[in-house]
């Protein structure tokens, strides 16, 4: 960063540090314990989408590279979500999952594509909570949809969970940053 950046309030962009994953296992260890929140064995990796034989290339080499279903959707707004499943208690394979999708995806020269991981938790009243990863920021946020299935956030409840995991995960400290994401696959 040079004098001027600094003068004038620019800063570089946080590098994406996908290591940053592998703490979900933990933090679903402290949510099942604090709130009751069980992991649903699902999670995606979202990204920009990319036309014709590209998206095709990725489509396959992901599910080799998985070797396991999964899933590719395109949301409201045009953006490809990778869909992944396991067994509920088997969040460090969903996790490592993701995180071989985000590397592979880098690998290929789509990092900037690449928008957000989440991995899907519920409880047993049956509210639905996704940890969110920013894969630009490489900070983490609770989006909490409310339980009547409106679009409407459970805003007390993704505050609950910032403060339950602030040691176990990097929480993303502007809250302007917790873009909800309806409908995802995944949550």
């Amino acid at each position: 960063m040079g004098f001027l950046d600094a003068l004038l309030g620019r800063s570089k962009p946080v590098r994406p540090d996908l290591d940053q994953l592998f703490a979900l296992p933990s933090a679903a260890v402290t949510l099942e314990a604090a709130a009751d929140f069980r992991p649903t064995g699902r999670g995606s990796v979202c990204f920009a989408s990319v036309e014709g034989g590209e998206f095709a290339r990725i489509q396959a080499e992901v599910r080799a590279l998985l070797g396991a279903p999964v899933d590719f959707s395109q949301d409201a707004y045009g953006y490809t979500w990778m869909q992944a499943r396991h067994d509920p208690q088997d969040v460090a394979g969903l996790v490592n999952d993701l995180h071989a999708v985000n590397s592979a995806l880098e690998d290929a020269g789509f990092g900037p594509q690449l928008l957000c991981s989440l991995l899907g938790f519920e409880d047993g009243q049956g509210r639905r909570l996704a940890l969110v990863y920013l894969y630009k920021r490489g900070t983490f946020y609770p989006f909490a949809p409310a339980a009547d299935g409106a679009e409407k956030r459970d805003n007390p409840l993704e505050l609950q969970v910032k403060a339950m995991l602030g040691d176990d995960l990097r929480i993303e400290g502007d809250l302007a940053r917790w873009f909800p994401v309806w409908g995802a696959p995944g949550l």
